[in-house]
């Protein structure tokens, strides 16, 4: 059990966010739960299956007075962050260059990597002052490589994350803390619903569920302190 660990968890109401939330309260973590719409994060802490474990704390990751004052309740109520697991992300349908307008451009970058900068800026001074502490960025594969099917506002977003991941190894490793980027391949999440073409039940059966890629946060969390995998590509077989 890690009575006293705390987890701050965005993108909490669904998918992978949701699936890590529930893990780590499964192995006797307190998650903070992050994410726009208290209804599914109040679900993601029922399905938890010890729902006192977890603080629901509605905020819009992209601003940053939000995540402010988010990461103050969390402070207050919890206590420290050892883990800060960036899994909220967001796409449009009409994504093509063609046709992206720039509120859905900056929607996205604000969604996919501004509030991971907020919330990273908002744990740092704590894990400094403690000298440990672990930032799990889910970004995607198409943070490895462009494509028409990611459209080019989210491919940015998540090369920025990816870079941003660098940035905390090379700047903060020193202190303790330590990042990891993960490239996920197609995941069957709700996030598929906003493709141009929504794929069917046939496609998602062949993707990797939540579940799977929440297993490799927790193996990047779990390593002892002295190791740190700094990126991960997983795909469907």
């Amino acid at each position: 059990m890690n009575e006293s660990k705390v987890a701050v968890i965005t993108g909490a109401g669904s998918g992978v966010g949701r699936s890590t939330a529930q893990k780590l309260v499964a192995l006797g973590w307190r998650v903070a739960l992050i994410g726009r719409r208290r209804e599914a994060l109040e679900e993601t802490a029922r399905g938890s299956g010890a729902p006192d474990r977890c603080l629901v704390v509605p905020s819009d990751v992209g601003d940053s007075d939000a995540v402010a004052a988010a990461a103050a309740a969390v402070f207050r109520e919890l206590g420290e962050v050892e883990v800060l697991v960036n899994a909220a992300g967001t796409n449009v349908p009409e994504r093509a260059l063609e046709v992206l307008s720039l509120a859905d451009y900056h929607g996205m970058m604000n969604a996919n990597l501004n509030g991971a900068y907020y919330w990273t800026q908002a744990v740092l001074p704590g894990m400094r002052s403690r000298g440990s502490g672990t930032i799990v960025n889910v970004v995607s594969d198409a943070g490895k490589q462009a494509s028409p099917k990611a459209g080019p506002g989210y491919v940015m977003s998540k090369f920025g994350l990816a870079g941003l991941t660098q940035a905390i190894n090379a700047e903060e490793r020193g202190r303790g803390i330590r990042a990891s980027a993960l490239f996920p391949g197609d995941i069957d999440t709700p996030l598929l619903n906003k493709r141009p073409v929504v794929p069917d039940e046939a496609a998602r059966a062949r993707m990797m569920q939540a579940e799977d890629v929440a297993d490799c946060v927790l193996f990047c969390i779990q390593l002892p302190p002295r190791v740190v995998v700094e990126e991960m590509l997983m795909r469907p077989r």
